[in-house]
């Protein structure tokens, strides 16, 4: 019998990009662009009930599509706390200094400071901010 892992091995390739749901296109281009996304494809989808605008955001080979739902799902999507994801991981070089950058900056922080885990061989270190849409995006370093 065939595993899944079997049927992926040599197909699969890592992350192609996070899909993220959002209420404002602009407010989001806007915001991923602060953290040094740059937008590398514009697009929209016909749906029944509405046109849905997408931008491909890319930095450093981290892609996020964003697109803005249309008028019925945009009060779900504002009633969710975290988002539709919980969180999206991007890895720093140096989490502290990242820290200091994102608030000096005016993001909305999610910790007071970086926080250790103990996970990986030496642990890690990270926080977290807040999107406009209330998604949480982390910084991670791993020690």
């Amino acid at each position: 019998m065939n595993t899944e892992s079997e049927y992926l091995h040599g197909n699969f390739r890592g992350l192609q990009h996070l899909g993220l749901p959002v209420t404002d296109l602009d407010n989001s281009v806007d915001f991923y662009s602060r953290l040094g996304f740059r937008r590398i494809l514009s697009a929209h989808v016909d749906e029944s009930d509405g046109r849905v605008l997408v931008a491909f955001m890319e930095q450093r080979g981290v892609i996020i599509e964003l697109y803005q739902v249309t008028a019925r799902e945009r009060e779900e999507i504002r009633a969710r706390k975290d988002g539709h994801i919980d969180h999206i991981a991007f890895d720093v070089a140096d989490v502290d200094e990242a820290f200091v950058e994102l608030k000096t900056a005016g993001f909305d922080m999610v910790q007071e400071k970086p926080l250790f885990l103990d996970f990986w061989k030496r642990g890690c270190k990270y926080f977290a901010v807040r999107g406009p849409d209330g998604e949480k995006l982390e910084f991670n370093q791993i020690l």
